[in-house]
Parts: structure tokens; C-alpha cells; sequence
């Protein structure tokens, strides 16, 4: 591919003597002769194409095309100082990170638990991004993923965090009028299409494979199948990390207790090109951690009898 960004020395020999208007003034400025600003300038303007400055009254002024380029090029030249005083400032522990995550894994699970990881690197900038299907590393501005599904992902690659276990959950109201899977017929059901068989693997699990239900309500994501069973509205089937707090408190019960493990797990995704990045690498690191049911430097984890490998790689979005 032919080299599109000219030099930066050009480009620092453009900004200063647009700053100060004056070539020698860039000079003193830059440690550079008059000569070699001037030369670093024109060399400029033949790769672009396009005068930068017009010299009127004995003075330089930038033309149309050099002022609608001289703010991008500032903005550059200060995102790359930045950068670099970052780097030097922590030795290469620091930067910014975007993370793609499941949106109700991300407000569930992983938001909760990141004061710990800011606790441990204060030095890397976080930004999450909602993402309920894979994507291409290559098209995207995005550094990592967590994903729900199988290990495969192309491009990428993936580490295992930890599977999970669906639990049939409901108001108390709602949950102490089921003694048996029949009495499930005489109360509303939620079903959350994302999760297209979740019920019948209940069902399966408690022994009931041959019962036939229809849900009253369709929702498309946990989030909102949550809201639903919180209002009283329906009994449904939600990822246990979801309903954990509500089920400690007593606001939900599960019924029937045992929950169903999914068939997919959770992995944490990176593209091959950013293997050595540092920041990838220490999210990458400290997930494993927390899902991995390890008491590391104090941090907590994912309970261990939630944790099981995976048997498909059915992909279910949150």
C-alpha cells in the first residue's frame, strides 16, 4: 500500500510557521535553519498537491486548502504528544481501551467489578460499547470484545471466561403458586426470543420435556425480560448473574431451584494484530480472574459452581 501520511517534520514545519506567521520565527522555534523549514514546507506541498501559504505584504498566509488543513494537523500533532508523554510518564503500563460487550453482561457483570480493575491500572482509559453480535476487527475502532457463543471468531482470538446457568425466576407471588411443572399452564410466561429454546431446556431439566407452553409476553433482550418479572408481570428464564441480587434480597424467587446450563459460554475476544498490546492484555488477564472463580489480589469472581464448559457455539446476544 503506497505511504499516504507525509513526514512529521514537514508537518511540524507547516504548524509552527502558520502559528507564528513567519518561516524564521518557525526556525528558532523548531532548532532548524530558515532553509530547511522552507524545503520541509515545499516538500510538503508537492506530496500533497495544493499551496498551503501565499505570501502577500512581505508576509505568509495560509490559503483556503492550508487553513481547513492546519486544525486537523494541530489536532494530530497534540493526540500524538499526548500519547507519547503518556507513554514515557508510565513506561508503557497505560493508553485507552475499547471493550465490545453484551449490554446486559456489561451492565450486570462487568460494570460492577471495574473500579477494580481502574483500582489496579488507574492508567488505562476505559470505554465500553454495546455490542449484541460479532463484528470485524478490521472495520471496526474496537480493541476487545466479550462474546456469547463458541470459541470461534474470525481473526480473532479467544479465552474462555465461564459458562452460565439459566434460572426459571418470578415475583415471590408468582413463584409460590407453582408446586409442579403443570402449574406453570395457570401463570403468565415471559419468552425472550434471543433465547429461542430456553424454556424447553427447563422443561427438559425438571423432567417435563413433553409440557407445552405459551408464553404471554416476547421481549428481545435480558434487560427488559428483567423489568418484566420485577413488575410481576410474568415468570421467565434469565442468566443467574442477572437475578443474583434480586434473588439474595427475596424480590425474586426461582422456581423449581436448579437452573439449566447453556449450551455457550462467555470468552473474551482480541484481534490477533494486538496480541502484544499492553492494555489488551491486562483486561484480558484480569477478566480471566474475576470469571475465573480465583481470589486474586482480593478481587471477587464469578461463583465456581456457575462455571462450566462449553458444548455448542450457539449464538445468543444479551
Amino acid at each position: 500500500m503506497a505511504r499516504v501520511l507525509p513526514s512529521l517534520v514537514g508537518l511540524e514545519a507547516f504548524e509552527s510557521t502558520a502559528r507564528l506567521g513567519s518561516v524564521s520565527r518557525a526556525a528558532e522555534e523548531l532548532g532548524l535553519t530558515q532553509g530547511v523549514v522552507s524545503r520541509h514546507i515545499i516538500a510538503l506541498e508537492q506530496r500533497l498537491g495544493v499551496a498551503l501559504f501565499a505570501r502577500r505584504s512581505k508576509r505568509l498566509h495560509l490559503t483556503e486548502a492550508g487553513a481547513a488543513y492546519i486544525s486537523e494537523v494541530r489536532a494530530g500533532l497534540e493526540g500524538l504528544k499526548g500519547a507519547t508523554t503518556s507513554l514515557m510518564a508510565s513506561r508503557g503500563h497505560s493508553g485507552a481501551l475499547s471493550v465490545a460487550t453484551l449490554p446486559t453482561f456489561g451492565a450486570s457483570w462487568l460494570v460492577p467489578r471495574l473500579s477494580r480493575f481502574a483500582a489496579r491500572y488507574p492508567d488505562i482509559a476505559i470505554t465500553l460499547i454495546g455490542r449484541p453480535e460479532p463484528f470485524d476487527f478490521a472495520f471496526e475502532r474496537v480493541d476487545c470484545a466479550i462474546h456469547f457463543g463458541g470459541p470461534e471468531w474470525p481473526g480473532a482470538e479467544t479465552d474462555y471466561l465461564c459458562g452460565e446457568t439459566m434460572v426459571a425466576v418470578a415475583a415471590p407471588e408468582l413463584a409460590g403458586r407453582v408446586r409442579t411443572p403443570e402449574d406453570l399452564l395457570t401463570i403468565p410466561l415471559l419468552h425472550i426470543s434471543s433465547r429461542a429454546f430456553a424454556w424447553r431446556e427447563w422443561l427438559g431439566s425438571v423432567g417435563a420435556a413433553d409440557l407445552t407452553l405459551k408464553p404471554h409476553y416476547t421481549v428481545d433482550t435480558f434487560s427488559m425480560a428483567l423489568e418484566a418479572v420485577r413488575a410481576k408481570l410474568a415468570a421467565a428464564i434469565l442468566p443467574s448473574f442477572v437475578v443474583e441480587a434480586e434473588l439474595a434480597r427475596g424480590s425474586l424467587s426461582t422456581i423449581f431451584g436448579p437452573g439449566v446450563e447453556s449450551s455457550s459460554a462467555y470468552y473474551f475476544v482480541r484481534p490477533r494484530r494486538d496480541r502484544d498490546h499492553f492494555a489488551v492484555k491486562a483486561f484480558g488477564a484480569w477478566l480471566q480472574l474475576e470469571a475465573g472463580g480465583r481470589e486474586a489480589d482480593g478481587m471477587g469472581a464469578f461463583p465456581a459452581d456457575r462455571l462450566h464448559r462449553p458444548g455448542s457455539d450457539r449464538w445468543s446476544p444479551l
